[in-house]
């Protein structure tokens, strides 16, 4: 699946949806340096994409940016909340209550 994403990025198709599909394929496999690269431009493309912000925090955490998955939940719950997504928004807040829990 990856590689059929990767191919479509390849021969110039670019938006929100193909990183986020490339995005979340890569914080599957554990490669969450370069899933956070794809969300990350996922976002940029689509600034209101709650669910990208999501996995974005999920993968900079996973890559030791404890700052940067803050921020991106931060963003993300604003996102949420401007698109009325509550189950993100809940997720996030959760995820982000966990991180100012956590030991740094």
């Amino acid at each position: 699946m990856l590689d059929s994403l990767e191919n479509l990025l390849a021969k110039g198709t670019d938006n929100a949806l193909l990183r986020f599909g490339l995005g979340k394929g890569y914080l599957d496999a554990g490669d969450n340096a370069r899933a956070a690269q794809h969300l990350g431009r996922c976002v940029e493309q689509d600034p209101t994409y709650s669910a990208a912000w999501k996995l974005l925090g999920k993968a900079l955490l996973a890559a030791g940016d404890r700052d940067g998955a803050r921020s991106a939940w931060a963003r993300g719950l604003d996102a949420a909340r401007d698109r009325g997504d509550k189950q993100a928004e809940k997720e996030m807040t959760v995820f982000l209550r966990k991180l100012e829990r956590a030991v740094p």
